[in-house]
């Protein structure tokens, strides 16, 4: 079974996730998303089959976060997409995705649910 994971090596989440998934035997596809986001459909699906809001789906701590003023309840999925596109930092992670679904593995051990 393919597995990708969406990492930040500087996130312990992201680390932990990672470390589950080779415990389990699975060599993963690793994505360092901050270098090498998805692209603005992926995202938005794999946001969805997570079943996550977009403003879920989105680290709200941190300057880039404070800065663009990202808080605001009234700003919709779009301008929060457009964000996390322009400054990849802003997606939450791990997101890890298999044949079995879609989860941000916040705590690593979600990871379990689809592997």
């Amino acid at each position: 079974m393919p597995v990708t994971i969406y990492h930040n090596n500087a996130c312990s989440n992201s680390r932990g996730a990672l470390a589950l998934i080779r415990a389990a035997g699975i060599e993963p596809v690793v994505i360092d998303y901050v270098k090498t986001p998805p692209a603005r459909a992926a995202l938005a699906d794999m946001i969805a089959r997570a079943g996550l809001t977009v403003r879920g789906a989105m680290r709200d701590k941190g300057e880039v976060y404070e800065a663009l003023g990202l808080a605001d309840p009234a700003l919709g999925d779009d301008v929060l997409l457009d964000a996390m596109m322009a400054h990849p930092a802003l997606i939450n992670r791990p997101f890890v995705v298999t044949d079995k679904g879609v989860r941000l593995c916040r705590p690593p051990a979600l990871v379990a649910e689809i592997l």
